[in-house]
């Protein structure tokens, strides 16, 4: 993959989409381009995390497995968003798993290169604490759900949670009484 390449990716990405030529393409020096195969892990759960990734096609699913081997998803990514980010930057192992739902294109960045990247960029590393401070209100209010709504209500809010994220599910405008 080519760096200009590269750099288109990051620039759809909400937390480069603001960095200019000249970073975006020290950026994308950094990153390593990767094919996914569809049901692939790109990396397990306990791993170390050295690197981190940005979506360029595809999506992922984020998993955790439980102690009998039950599947539970966190998460999905499509293109221009982070995965195993987390992890990076308290530079502990990864929390969940992530597996290629289709055939998926990621760019791989390492993690002592980006943060040396950040360390001259604060407005960068405040935007990625926007975004996890983000998925962390996600995860305290699905958490609420599904411990003060009856099941219909949590069903319905999953199939609209899931229509947008992943426009699978024609939702809009329907109305859904329980």
């Amino acid at each position: 993959m080519l760096p200009s390449n590269k750099a288109l990716i990051l620039k759809r990405s909400p937390i480069f989409a603001s960095l200019n030529d000249d970073e975006l393409s020290e950026l994308a020096n950094l990153a390593t381009g990767r094919n996914i195969m569809s049901s692939e892990f790109i990396f397990w759960e306990g791993d170390t995390a050295d690197w981190f990734y940005v979506v360029a096609e595809g999506k992922v699913k984020a998993l955790k497995h439980s102690s009998s081997g039950k599947e539970f998803i966190i998460a999905f990514f499509g293109p221009g968003e982070m995965v195993g980010e987390v992890a990076v930057f308290g530079n502990k192992p990864y929390p969940a798993s992530a597996q290629a739902v289709v055939e998926t294109k990621v760019l791989a960045i390492k993690r002592k290169e980006f943060l040396s990247f950040l360390a001259n960029r604060p407005q960068v590393a405040l935007r990625i604490i926007n975004v996890l401070g983000e998925r962390l209100r996600d995860a305290q209010n699905r958490l609420r759900d599904f411990a003060g709504e009856r099941v219909e209500q949590r069903l319905a809010g999953i199939l609209l949670m899931l229509s947008a994220k992943l426009g699978l599910f024609p939702l809009q405008g329907v109305l859904l009484r329980f």
